[in-house]
């Protein structure tokens, strides 16, 4: 993409020469088993790293796996080695050391079109969400870090194909950049060009679908793509959606109102006025609402409302009618964030139904965000080959379509102009 200005995995000659890749391969763990239920992330890895090796690199592999945030799936990555190991019917070996002298041994040993995963990266503390959001190193700072220091004078060059980490300011991000020839890996430019063409250049008209509980990165992506004109409608689910019309004087009864200021979602308030005196006409909101009575899914219109002993946790029956009209006629779709709490079975048909009429639509469908993917991949029948394309990224989604600047792509920039 000329107006990303980085280099790709074409612009180097690997043979005979040590890699080092970064790739995001985080992925979804059974809580009991720790094992991986979803391996999406996983498969997006394979296009670069098949290159690469058959391009004759020798590829040192640097993934995470979990963090102290969610210090429940920080395990090894043996099981990751086997994935790939199977998806690209040869060996990728696996140290559990990430940079100290068992690992920099196994990069040392690598013959050309060979591989080995090493240990979680998350247990570097240079490497921790926390480490970054406290000690804030710039990238020029990071030749001095431990990961840095053990295993850039092993390589000749750096590829990075991990899009859905984009927004972090790590060192295996950032920091080889500084010092190796980069490039960008073929997941992360397919990534960076889908979500670009929908925000520079989408198929009209251009539906957003936006829901979910983190209804902080709904609001951020509104005012990004209201105010670019990328968006044509938007129409809204989960929390966001009874934000959306609580703006508009709906009163939904006393339980769901406590839930929204214990967690601070009230302050969202101001902001959903705010667009929707801007831009009413672009916005669908639900008309109808789920909730639970003595085991059983119960619906009703924002008319009936107040309800003051419920939450309420899907959309209803009318309001999926009016989104998968809205979605049949559209050009573009981007979903991110489900209709409702779609992992309980009483409040799964507001998702299901607006992922499969996303999957049918004859317009172009990008899925974005945790949630969204894991939806997908349980609820609509071979996911994978029905929606056009499915992001890695949750956090790096959001900044990127809200119109931050994300410190990958900063670091891969400045990595091209120079070479």
């Amino acid at each position: 993409m000329a107006e990303l200005l980085i280099n790709t995995i074409d612009d180097f000659d690997y043979q005979g020469k040590t890699v080092i890749l970064r790739v995001d391969i985080n992925s979804p763990l059974d809580p009991e088993t720790k094992k991986i239920v979803n391996e999406n992330r996983i498969d997006k890895s394979v296009p670069t790293l098949q290159g690469l090796l058959n391009k004759g690199a020798k590829v040192a592999i640097l993934a995470h796996q979990g963090d102290t945030l969610d210090y429940h799936d920080l395990v090894p990555l043996a099981e990751h080695a086997d994935k790939l190991s199977a998806k690209l019917t040869r060996k990728i070996a696996y140290i559990d050391d990430v940079a100290g002298p068992a690992a920099q041994a196994a990069v040392r040993a690598l013959k050309p079109g060979e591989a080995v995963l090493l240990g979680n990266l998350r247990y570097l503390t240079e490497e921790v969400s926390t480490f970054e959001r406290d000690v804030k190193l710039q990238p020029q700072d990071m030749q001095s870090c431990y990961l840095i220091r053990q295993l850039a004078p092993l390589a000749d060059y750096y590829v990075n194909d991990a899009f859905a980490a984009a927004h972090r300011n790590a060192p295996s991000m950032v920091g080889f950049a500084e010092v190796l020839p980069t490039a960008g890996g073929r997941q992360l430019i397919q990534e960076v060009k889908a979500l670009h063409d929908i925000m520079e250049n989408p198929k009209r008209p251009a539906v957003f679908v936006l829901g979910g509980l983190k209804i902080s990165d709904a609001f951020g992506m509104m005012r990004q793509v209201l105010e670019n004109g990328s968006a044509d409608q938007i129409l809204t689910g989960g929390v966001t959606g009874i934000v959306m019309q609580m703006a508009r004087g709906v009163c939904f009864g006393s339980k769901q109102g406590e839930f929204l200021r214990e967690r601070s979602l009230d302050a969202f308030l101001q902001p959903a006025r705010d667009f929707l005196g801007k831009y009413e006409d672009r916005f669908i909101n639900p008309v109808d609402f789920a909730y639970e009575r003595r085991g059983l899914r119960v619906e009703c219109t924002t008319s009936e409302l107040p309800i003051d002993d419920v939450l309420f946790l899907d959309i209803g029956s009318k309001t999926i009618r009016q989104y998968e009209s809205a979605i049949d006629k559209a050009g573009t779709i981007f979903v991110n964030g489900p209709m409702g709490a779609y992992e309980n079975p009483l409040f799964t048909k507001g998702t299901q139904a607006v992922w499969n009429a996303i999957a049918n639509s004859p317009g172009f469908s990008v899925v974005g965000g945790g949630d969204s993917v894991n939806a997908a991949a349980s609820l609509v029948p071979d996911a994978k080959n029905r929606f056009d394309y499915i992001c890695t990224a949750g956090g790096a989604l959001v900044r990127f379509l809200s119109g931050t600047e994300l410190p990958l792509i900063k670091a891969l920039q400045r990595a091209y102009r120079r070479v």
